[in-house]
């Protein structure tokens, strides 16, 4: 049994897995890990790491799976773009099972593009736009906006950029660093006219696609989460994105923050104070911001209704 206790702890104090020479120098031979893997009682996170555990819960494989793939490609290799944004929380981008890793540019480039789930790059990185989050090495915030405002569309690139100050990774101090590192670099126009929408009062990227939604329409609001109070002080609501002179709100209804009975009841008691305080509430989904008339027409028709 000594080997497994082994195994643990070398399983702990690397966050997760065990690399195949690890365990071959534990007493495992190399048949021994094939056959843990084949029979699923091992997990193959990627080239030479593994996972001793056959159902570990969905996010912390997904964690561990990166910190692994990270790791295997030696010194220097740092988690970047899509990747690094999943690991600081940023929001705004589409679920991907991709790995992105930069690896240095002094290093000839590693042949390990046939590994499915991991695409490669060579950025050029100083020491101070490389941070660790949860052990791995990852582009800093800053940096890793930067990367993808370069990359992604318009409402992709201003939802990455709410979310990251919305969630304080970034500061309204910290913009103009950003936009020094998309200057001179490819997409740097486009990105520039991203930084001016951004706004970190948007607490969910379908909140910022519902508002990019009103702006391409005509219909900018005049607020973002607006507080309503009585006449005596007392909070009423507070609303996602408003137009003070019709008192109108629209509210961004994500799946997930809805979904529970005490979320449903809280929307509906909120709602009826805000109504009965002489405030319309329009209410939009993310397959609302697919159809790209359909919010500002709805917003402009209630507009109509206030004059």
């Amino acid at each position: 049994m000594g080997e497994f206790d082994e195994l643990r702890r070398a399983v702990v104090r690397q966050g997760g897995f065990v690399t195949a020479a690890q365990a071959v120098r534990l007493g495992f031979s190399r048949d021994q890990v094939r056959h843990l893997v084949r029979s699923g009682r091992w997990i193959r996170l990627s080239r030479g790491c593994y996972l001793p555990m056959a159902d570990p819960p969905g996010a912390a494989l997904r964690r561990t799976r990166i910190r692994a793939t990270v790791a295997s490609l030696g010194p220097g290799a740092v988690a970047v773009l899509d990747t690094a944004a999943e690991l600081h929380g940023i929001g705004g981008l589409q679920s991907a099972a991709t790995i992105h890793v930069s690896v240095p540019t002094a290093r000839p480039h590693v042949q390990r593009r046939a590994e499915p789930g991991l695409e490669l790059h060579q950025l050029r990185l100083d020491a101070a736009e490389v941070c660790r989050v949860d052990g791995v090495p990852t582009t800093c915030p800053a940096r890793t906006v930067s990367d993808l405002i370069l990359r992604v569309n318009r409402y992709a690139a201003v939802s990455v950029l709410d979310s990251a100050l919305n969630r304080g990774l970034l500061s309204e101090a910290d913009l103009p660093m950003v936009l020094a590192g998309v200057a001179r670099r490819r997409g740097a126009v486009a990105a520039r006219g991203y930084l001016a929408e951004a706004d970190g009062r948007a607490q969910s990227p379908l909140e910022t696609r519902t508002r990019l939604r009103c702006v391409d329409g005509g219909v900018p609001p005049d607020a973002l989460q607006l507080q309503v109070r009585d006449d005596d002080g007392h909070l009423l609501g507070i609303g996602d994105i408003a137009w003070r002179g019709a008192r109108l709100i629209a509210e961004a209804d994500g799946r997930v923050p809805h979904l529970t009975p005490d979320a449903v009841f809280a929307d509906r008691f909120r709602q009826n104070r805000l109504v009965n305080a002489g405030w319309r509430i329009l209410r939009f989904t993310w397959a609302d911001t697919l159809r790209p008339d359909y919010i500002p027409a709805t917003v402009r028709q209630a507009l109509r209704r206030a004059c």
